[in-house]
């Protein structure tokens, strides 16, 4: 049997996936990263992106997350998003009404705190567009 490593991808409204991988790929702050079985113990934050899980048959499955943290083991990963959705539950309208919005807020910005709040918006909105996109080339 190949090695495998289980992967739990979790947020604040429940367990989203749970199961095992042969490879995961991860929007890090500093980059994307591929976690294989056996992987160094790593602690770090996530941005806004898409989780790519490999699996032992060789499908593929994808899912966005809106920031959070990440939790490696040699023989688990564990996803803890802010945010968290399957593929093809992403909602293009949506997403670009959020991108709508965030850029509104920075043109008319009025704090740091605001001015902030929308970039994050805005980046959360764009990785969701992006990841849409992606999709709809069929490289999924």
């Amino acid at each position: 049997m190949a090695a495998t490593i289980n992967l739990d991808i979790v947020s604040a409204e429940g367990e989203i996936f749970s199961g095992v991988a042969a490879m995961v790929f991860v929007p890090a702050a500093q980059g994307e990263i591929g976690i294989a079985p056996r992987h160094a113990p790593l602690l770090t934050l996530l941005k806004a992106g898409e989780v790519r899980v490999q699996l032992p048959s060789g499908e593929e499955q994808a899912f966005y997350v809106g920031g959070g943290a990440l939790e490696i083991q040699p023989q688990r990963v564990t996803v803890l998003a802010d945010t968290a959705l399957r593929a093809h539950d992403l909602d293009e309208s949506t997403a670009l009404a959020a991108k709508q919005r965030a850029e509104e807020l920075i043109r008319d910005q009025t704090d740091a705190l605001t001015l902030a709040e929308a970039q994050a918006e805005l980046l959360r909105a764009l990785a969701q567009i992006k990841m849409l996109e992606r999709l709809r080339k069929g490289r999924a």
